[in-house]
This record gives C-alpha cells, sequence and structure tokens, in this order.
C-alpha cells in the first residue's frame, strides 16, 4: 500500500503542476467576461484546417487548447473522470514495478537451485532462495523446507504457495478494473447532464437555435471523450500487467515441474 501511495502522491504533484502551468489561451479567455466571450465567438468561427495550423505551430497550442477543453467540460464530471485516470496510474505504475521487481532468469536459478541441493545441501538451498526475489524463489524455498517429505506432501505445499503468490500478483488489479469501468461511466454521465442543459436552455428561451443547445452539447461530447480516452489508457496498462502475470506464472509452473523432477532425482541416489 506504500508503493500505491507514493505512485498516487507522485501523479498528484505531477498533474497539478501540469494543471497549474501557464497557459495563454486560459489567461486571456478567464481575463474579463468580454474577453471570453470574444475568444468563444472566435474560437467558434474557427474552421477546422485552422485549428488543425494552430495545433502544429509547436508554441502549445495543442496542449492549450487541450487545458481548455478539460475546464469547458466542467469543472465537477472532468474532475472525477481525471481523479479515476490518476488513482489508475497510481495502481498501474505500483503493480509494473512490483512484477518487474519480481522477474528473474527462472532457468539459471533453478541451475544454481540443483547445484546447491546436489553439492552444499538444503541449508545453502535455502540461503539461495532467501536471497533471491520473486514467486518463483518463493515456492522453491517451501520445496526445500519439505525435502524430508513425499513427493506428494512437496507438491501440494508448492501449489498451495503458489496460488498465494499469484493472489500477491494480482493485488489491485481490481481497482484498475473499477477506475477503467468508472471512466467512461462518468463520462456518459456528464453527457446525460449536458443534455438535460441544452433542452433546460431550449427549455428557457422557447427556441431551438445551435446557439443555445451548443453550450450543453459541448459539455456532453467533452465528458465523454475524456472518460473513453482515459478508459483505453488505463486498459493499456491493465493488459500489460496481465501479459507479466500470466509469464511469472508460467515460469512458476515450470519451476515447480523442475524442482519436482530434482527432488526425484535426488532421493533415487539416496
Amino acid at each position: 500500500m506504500n508503493r500505491i501511495f507514493l505512485c498516487l502522491l507522485l501523479l498528484l504533484a505531477v498533474t497539478t503542476v501540469v494543471v497549474a502551468a501557464p497557459s495563454d489561451t486560459i489567461a486571456a479567455s478567464a481575463a474579463s467576461d468580454s474577453t471570453s466571450l470574444l475568444l468563444d465567438e472566435a474560437a467558434a468561427e474557427m474552421s477546422d484546417t485552422t485549428m488543425l495550423e494552430s495545433m502544429a505551430d509547436g508554441n502549445g497550442s495543442a496542449y492549450s487548447q487541450l487545458k481548455v477543453k478539460f475546464v469547458e467540460g466542467g469543472a465537477g464530471f472532468m474532475s472525477l473522470v481525471a481523479l479515476c485516470l490518476i488513482i489508475g496510474l497510481a495502481f498501474c505504475i505500483e503493480r509494473i514495478i512490483y512484477l518487474s521487481m519480481s522477474e528473474i532468469d527462472a532457468k539459471r536459478f533453478m541451475q544454481a537451485l540443483e547445484t546447491k541441493l546436489k553439492g552444499e545441501g538444503q541449508e545453502a538451498a535455502k540461503e539461495l532462495c532467501r536471497n533471491t526475489r520473486g514467486p518463483v524463489a518463493s515456492i522453491c524455498y517451501q520445496g526445500v523446507l519439505r525435502l524430508d517429505s513425499t513427493a506428494e506432501e512437496m507438491e501440494r505445499s508448492i501449489s498451495s504457495y503458489a496460488s498465494v503468490q499469484i493472489g500477491k500478483m494480482e493485488k489491485g488489479c481490481s481497482w484498475i478494473t473499477l477506475c477503467i469501468a468508472m471512466a467512461p461511466s462518468l463520462g456518459f454521465l456528464g453527457t446525460v447532464i449536458g443534455m438535460v442543459m441544452a433542452f433546460d436552455q431550449i427549455q428557457t428561451a422557447g427556441d431551438i437555435s445551435p446557439t443555445i443547445v451548443a453550450a450543453g452539447m459541448k459539455v456532453a461530447l467533452i465528458t465523454t471523450i475524456f472518460g473513453i480516452i482515459t478508459a483505453l489508457v488505463l486498459q493499456l496498462f491493465y493488459n500489460y500487467i496481465l501479459s507479466k502475470i500470466d509469464h511469472l506464472t508460467a515460469q512458476m509452473e515450470e519451476s515447480a515441474i523442475t524442482f519436482v523432477d530434482i527432488y526425484k532425482g535426488i532421493k533415487n541416489k539416496e
């Protein structure tokens, strides 16, 4: 949990710096109400080609427009979507670091373990397992502890402890899936709220003109876009995490089979 909190604090700090960074567009739009109206009219009249050219100028216009769109989406729902992204990324980064540190060269480790067992004995093998990180070394340690037991008891112990290690590897993944599910849901909720705003404006004005409907529709579309983007980003990280878990699980299964073969070889010599 400490790793998750550290990742979360780091992401919050980075997000705060990014949001608080100077932006010419936001500063100009917040200067006064009249300036904001002029900017809105200018943006409405700008064609798609002009917008693309301004984004390609290299003067931070794309970054500024992204921040403007985030603000235009509404502070309430956009903040919730951003919070989902930050929390999800914190869990993703923590899992990636944990799983990356758990990876070892399993074949080389098993060769070293076999050499220790056959040459230096059980205590040397225990020391090797204790000094090696990762689930492969952990399940092998359980096997070394039970070298004097029957093969069935040792296999049962290794299998049970492998389940414990898989549970540790999957720790926190449920929170990532929750953020993946919540981000687009919050975006769609913003869509519904934006549509309600649009209809309220129509009812108040008694007219269905594009200008009246535009504000509510903009909120609806922007929140949906950011929610879907957040879910896609987290889904990419989540699939990468699952691939690393599958890789480590395969390593554990292969190492368990190898250890059983080493155990049988030792017993046959005795």
